[in-house]
């Protein structure tokens, strides 16, 4: 695959949707993935994974009250080489009801789909994403080690690193590996999405979806080790320490985390004379004159 293909059998899914309600009352008016993380609006981390896994189509869910500003923010995409397709989540029932809301947007194409409040980190991140999507069929997880996995969905192995079960929020974890919110699944996800039933909660559960896949021997789960970060923003305190961590990154490297104009341009999904001209609105602050620093460098 060359710089300005995309597989065309792929697509991208950020679930922007949600009520936010851990993070009341800063998300009562304004959706938890508009909120700034350190110098960027947090979708942008979302978006960048897919960016950097190759995708340029992207479906963005989000509630039907704040799709106009994630439109007045993200546009159609374009101006990063991209194209934008907007789905609404009148209520959210679930991860899995993703899949229910992008099925005609896929019609029948493979997806990555990353939560919109997950921060992920690593330089082998993209190598590990589009491993994954080479997969012909089946679905792909990747496992990472928590200290409160009871939080998450939570994947057990046996000694020779086989999946034995993934378990929704377990009482008793099995094993201190979480799920992270990205799935690389084939087209049958939306299918077997609709197989679904509702949990205990009421909710069309990611683990359930997944352990169709499991049941069949469809499933795999890749896990992030050491060289990389994923960090969660459902609480006040994990928004601060997802901040404080790209901060810190940022101004030690001298390197941004998550920035679609740098990426789409090292892509070659967008030029250097327009990587400049996204730079232009931002020069007063830092975020416009790294992109103009990228651009001179160019």
């Amino acid at each position: 695959m060359t710089q300005m293909e995309q597989d065309p059998a792929r697509k991208g899914i950020v679930l922007a949707g949600g009520s936010g309600t851990r993070l009341y009352p800063i998300t009562h008016s304004l959706s938890k993935q508009l909120l700034p993380l350190f110098d960027k609006p947090m979708i942008y981390y979302p978006l960048s994974v897919l960016m950097l896994a190759g995708l340029r189509e992207v479906a963005i869910i989000t509630t039907p009250e704040d799709q106009e500003q994630f439109r007045r923010l993200l546009k159609d995409g374009a101006q990063w080489g991209m194209t934008f397709d907007y789905l609404v989540q009148e209520r959210p029932e679930g991860l899995a009801q993703a899949y229910l809301l992008a099925e005609d947007y896929l019609a029948g194409a493979a997806s990555t789909m990353v939560l919109g409040d997950n921060i992920f980190f690593g330089h082998d991140l993209p190598v590990l994403l589009k491993a994954a999507a080479a997969r012909p069929e089946g679905g792909t997880v990747f496992g990472y080690q928590v200290a409160d996995p009871e939080r998450y969905g939570v994947v057990a192995f046996d000694r020779s690193g086989k999946v034995l079960s993934i378990e929704e929020k377990p009482a008793q974890p099995k094993s201190d590996f979480a799920v992270t919110g990205i799935y690389v699944l084939d087209g049958s996800a939306p299918e077997r999405a609709r197989r679904i039933r509702p949990s205990a909660r009421g909710e069309l559960e990611i683990t359930d979806l997944l352990n169709s896949y499991l049941a069949e021997g469809r499933l795999t789960v890749e896990r992030m080790g050491r060289g990389y970060a994923w960090l969660d923003t459902g609480t006040h305190a994990s928004l601060l320490d997802a901040g404080n961590f790209v901060r810190t990154i940022e101004e030690r490297q001298n390197l941004k985390i998550g920035c679609p104009e740098e990426i789409a341009h090292g892509l070659g999904w967008i030029s250097t004379d327009e990587l400049r001209a996204l730079a232009a609105p931002y020069l007063k602050t830092e975020y416009g004159r790294y992109l103009a620093r990228i651009a001179d460098l160019s």
